[in-house]
């Protein structure tokens, strides 16, 4: 069961019951009332037959009956799995047929409990004692897997992650990313230090500024994308009470990183989570150099570049990103695989090729197996992402390999463009070859309107 995830509410609104836990367009909720909320949703959802053992989708956007729901199923000693509102019918049908999910609460339905088809009986995730949630992986370069996560996962990597952090009552976070695909060492960390949440109604310059503004963030956990926004806007706002800017979800430029600082005074501090470990790496050592890294090891973790042989490379060299520590992840659940048949001599390999430098320092260089080889010659595309998203004129991109009879493979991108800005093929091509070798360079230019994305916010790679 994972009532030891639930006592998370228990605790804090016993230690702080008149602080207040969430702040969105609505108003006010504190710890005592979200306590209360999360116990009543908790007694309805036992009437109708929501029992330990079972797996409950909860759907839909960020809100405070995201949370509440999600708590309250945890209550019942079920395993929570958020969805993203996004999904489409067919891919609903899949992930339950994939997981067995018993239920799901849906907000488009007023967040109403829908039984499935699976049977009761059937124990959802069995293969783990204790499951508290389970997440599909973002799935970039193909299938995404069901990440199984038990409950004595979960408090181990809030209190691995928060010795970084430092997160007390007195902080108010800035609430930007989908609670989706970002919900464990963040709204469950928050919720368990007695911090204030404050839900951004949309992810414009303007929103998350106002929301800053007028909650006195002191912390705000976004995206590349939302440190772009913010450090191109032209407004006169600030975030005064702002502590610390954390950047997730995919690698960030060098360029962005500086501009964010030129703008607001403040650094970015890049992280580097993962769905089966939690938040391992964490930039927080302030360094003008590497504002782009993700940073050293928190303190209970052992991170390691590998070889092909898994053997540690010796500083700057590139090789595999492998790492142990708290809060691993149990097992795969679709297909189903445990954490023991997935490790290799004891390390999770994350599929990020990575470097270290002699003081710890990691920077991610590409995936494994998105690698292009153009006439023997390594291209990372997320380093060619990095030069084209730096250009003022573009939004974002994608880099991929295709195939070339002389050379196996040459570097192609598609482009979006930022609106009202523009560039062409020839620009775009002179402003790489100035930050790039030429082999490196992509060969076309294709300008479209939108990329297919992850649910999570990364570019897909599928």
């Amino acid at each position: 069961m994972s009532e030891s995830v639930y006592q998370i509410i228990e605790k804090s609104a016993a230690s702080w019951p008149g602080h207040v836990a969430i702040r969105d367009a609505r108003g006010t909720l504190t710890y005592s009332q979200l306590q209360t909320e999360i116990e009543e949703l908790k007694t309805s959802l036992r009437s109708q037959g929501i029992n330990p053992g079972m797996g409950v989708g909860v759907m839909g956007q960020n809100s405070r009956e995201f949370i509440i729901t999600a708590f309250a199923v945890l209550g019942c000693g079920a395993c929570v799995m958020p969805m993203s509102q996004q999904l489409q019918r067919d891919e609903v049908e899949t992930i339950v047929n994939r997981a067995g999910l018993h239920a799901i609460l849906n907000e488009q339905d007023n967040w109403k409990l829908t039984l499935t088809r699976i049977e009761r009986d059937n124990k959802f995730a069995g293969m783990v004692e204790n499951p508290a949630f389970v997440r599909f992986t973002s799935g970039t370069t193909g299938a995404s897997k069901g990440v199984v996560i038990s409950g004595e996962s979960v408090i181990e990597r809030i209190e691995a992650a928060n010795k970084a952090l430092l997160l007390s009552s007195e902080d108010v976070v800035i609430w930007v990313l989908p609670m989706s695909f970002h919900f464990i060492v963040s709204i469950v960390l928050y919720l368990n230090v007695g911090a204030t949440i404050a839900i951004c109604p949309d992810f414009t310059a303007e929103s998350i500024l106002d929301c800053c503004i007028k909650n006195e963030g002191t912390m705000l956990y976004a995206a590349p994308m939302h440190v772009k926004l913010l450090a191109t806007d032209q407004s006169k706002q600030n975030m005064p009470s702002m502590r610390t800017v954390i950047s997730t979800s995919s690698g960030i430029s060098l360029e962005d990183c500086m501009a964010f600082k030129e703008r607001y005074g403040i650094s970015i501090t890049q992280a580097y989570g993962i769905i089966e470990v939690g938040l391992p790496l964490i930039n927080t050592i302030e360094n003008l150099n590497n504002p782009d890294a993700i940073g050293h090891a928190l303190p209970d973790f052992n991170v390691e570049i590998l070889n092909e042989q898994l053997e540690v490379q010796q500083a700057g060299e590139i090789g595999q990103l492998a790492m142990k520590g708290p809060g691993m992840f149990s097992a795969y659940l679709s297909p189903e695989s445990t954490i023991e048949e997935v490790l290799q001599n004891g390390w999770f390999l994350t599929g990020d090729l990575a470097i270290k430098d002699a003081h710890g320092l990691v920077k991610i260089t590409g995936r494994q197996n998105s690698v292009i080889n153009v006439s023997g010659n390594k291209v990372f595309p997320e380093e060619v992402e990095h030069v084209l998203n730096s250009n003022k004129a573009v939004e974002i991109s994608k880099v991929y390999g295709a195939r070339h009879a002389l050379l196996g493979e040459v570097v192609q991108a598609e482009v979006v463009l930022v609106e009202g800005l523009a560039i062409d093929q020839e620009e775009l091509y002179a402003y790489c070859t100035e930050r790039l070798s030429i082999f490196k360079v992509p060969k076309k230019f294709e300008f479209v309107s939108s990329l297919k994305m992850t649910g999570s916010g990364k570019v897909s790679r599928a």
